[in-house]
């Protein structure tokens, strides 16, 4: 057999290509911590430990007090050091994790009114007694709220039924067992609904939903309820803001209800004022007369602010409800009052995000990256962009006339420009999702953020590695990030079975220059398939 000239280089350079070895995948893993506690740092030492004899090079650090770094005393800056040496001996690399931007509480810790949240426009209000309270005879009432009977209610499912003035779920072998009202509301409203809930045994999420009359829109009310899988009757509170609906469904009731009981009782709606508001430049307090004449605050009404925004049950955190502060003014009994302002909005577990165009924001960012840098010197930094659920609503972010995703793509870019300040040689990394149209960069709706977020991933230079955690479409994503020459760590394990990891493997077959490693992730502490996850890694090398 014979073969053409042009052969022979080809199958020069095809056995060098086989005869060099692919380079190694790195094999990271992540560790949150509080080093501010000296036992943390021995158990540090004993996973590190494990870590390095499984093979493990690098790791993601994340402490809630790298946001608070000035605040620290000389024993944590020790134990800094200590876990610097420990690294050193173990040839781990450390990558602190830097700017919380969606996962915000930490940093509004510094200062709780950066966080982002809806307006509410126009809430009449009467003077009484020198306060100015809520004026609205149209609020919604529950009708059927004190639960005596159940077809009070706009409609529920088969498994919500009474029992002695309450309602309940009894092993609903996995279907939907929920009870819902029809509400009309005002725009831009803040509307505070409590139930009391008791249970035994039982196996499910109850929530508490409010769904616009508008297809596709998403709940207005994300926050969970912290009920235990058995308790006695305790009151639980949401607070949600109607935006720009006046026509939506309540939903108290559970999603897939599994075994066990659940009762509701005295359930309740209300229209209130001021919870959770936020006082900075781009939330601005306007209280205005019914016919206009705008109040000067100091002079027609005593200074307003939520001493409990952002601080229950400590600095940074937002919680579910409390009573709200109240506008005190001298003006006479009966003056009509007009009230806008913006308040805080969370996501579940009290979950909030920064605002993205407060000076404040930037200044906090450039601060922490100063000071995560003088303590830890590192290589390589971990921006923490991540489940922005909320954005782009205050003052500041609207007066930009920029979609979120533009907010997101100059926030991104700023802050790789920070850290080019601080570190002109480190190198960056970031989580995939909120750059990813696979993801969570969608045109919407996500959450509470207001508008599209595609375009985010044009702020976010092609040197930044992508901590890739998309399983659901990793082929997708993975493509996404190499096509715009993005290097990638591939963020496995997320509590799952370990095998999983083949499947992210068998993925990055068609993108191998862009993959560099892979990365243990656990949010529940779990190191037990720590070995295990590289011993898998190991036999699915080429």
């Amino acid at each position: 057999m014979s073969f053409p000239r042009s052969f022979f280089p080809g199958l020069a350079v095809l056995l060098l290509a086989l005869a060099v070895p692919a380079q190694a995948l790195e094999k990271w893993f992540y560790y949150p911590t509080n080093l501010l506690v000296d036992k943390n740092v021995d158990q540090l030492e004993a996973i590190w430990q494990r870590a390095a004899a499984a093979g493990y090079t690098h790791v993601l650090l994340a402490d809630s007090k790298f946001n608070r770094l000035a605040d620290m005393d000389a024993r944590y800056f020790k134990n800094v050091e200590r876990v610097k040496s420990i690294a050193a001996k173990l040839k781990i690399e450390i990558t602190p994790a830097i700017f919380p931007i969606g996962y915000s509480n930490d940093m509004l810790s510094r200062d709780p009114n950066l966080v982002e949240g809806p307006p509410a426009k126009e809430v009449p209000l009467v003077v009484q007694g020198g306060v100015a309270r809520l004026d609205d005879p149209d609020a919604p009432t529950l009708p059927g709220g004190d639960f005596s009977d159940l077809k009070k209610w706009t409609w529920k499912d088969e498994d919500v039924i009474p029992d002695k003035g309450t309602a309940r779920i009894s092993d609903a072998s996995g279907k939907n067992a929920r009870i819902a009202q029809k509400l009309k509301l005002q725009p831009w409203r803040q509307y505070h609904v409590s139930v009391w809930i008791k249970t035994q045994d039982f196996h499910g999420q109850p929530d508490i939903k409010a769904l616009p009359a508008k297809p596709g829109a998403p709940s207005l009310q994300w926050t969970n309820l912290g009920v235990s899988p058995t308790q006695d009757w305790k009151q639980h509170d949401v607070v949600f803001n109607s935006l720009e609906f006046t026509e939506v469904t309540l939903y108290l009731g559970v999603w897939g209800a599994g075994a066990g009981s659940l009762w509701w009782k005295n359930a309740k709606i209300e229209e209130v004022a001021f919870f959770n508001l936020t006082r900075r430049p781009g939330t601005p307090l306007v209280i205005k007369t019914a016919d206009g004449k705008a109040l000067v605050e100091g002079l027609d009404f005593e200074p307003l602010s939520d001493p409990k925004m952002g601080e229950v049950p400590y600095a940074g955190e937002y919680d579910s409800w409390h009573q709200p502060p109240q506008l005190h003014t001298k003006l006479p009994d009966g003056t009509k009052l007009l009230a806008s302002y913006y308040h805080a909005a969370t996501v579940y577990d009290h979950q909030a995000a920064v605002c993205l165009s407060e000076p404040k924001t930037y200044e906090l960012l450039r601060d922490q990256a100063k000071r995560v840098h003088a303590a830890w010197n590192a290589k390589t930094y971990m921006m923490s962009h991540d489940e922005m659920r909320v954005a782009d609503w205050c003052e500041a972010c609207q007066s930009r006339h920029l979609t979120p995703g533009q907010l997101l793509s100059d926030n991104v870019s700023r802050c790789v420009g920070i850290v080019r300040e601080v570190a002109p040689a480190a190198r960056l990394y970031v989580w995939n999702d909120m750059f990813d149209p696979n993801h969570n960069a969608v045109p919407g709706p996500y959450y509470l953020v207001n508008g599209p977020l595609t375009g985010s991933w044009e702020g976010l230079p092609k040197e930044v590695t992508i901590m890739q955690w998309n399983f659901g479409k990793r082929a997708a994503s993975l493509q996404f990030f190499a096509d715009r020459g993005h290097a990638q760590v591939i963020a496995g394990y997320y509590d799952a079975p370990p095998e999983k990891i083949r499947d992210w493997l068998t993925a990055a077959k068609a993108v191998p220059q862009s993959v560099k490693g892979v990365m243990y992730t656990t949010w529940r502490n779990d190191y037990s398939q720590l070995e295990k996850f590289s011993a898998l890694l190991d036999e699915a090398a080429p």
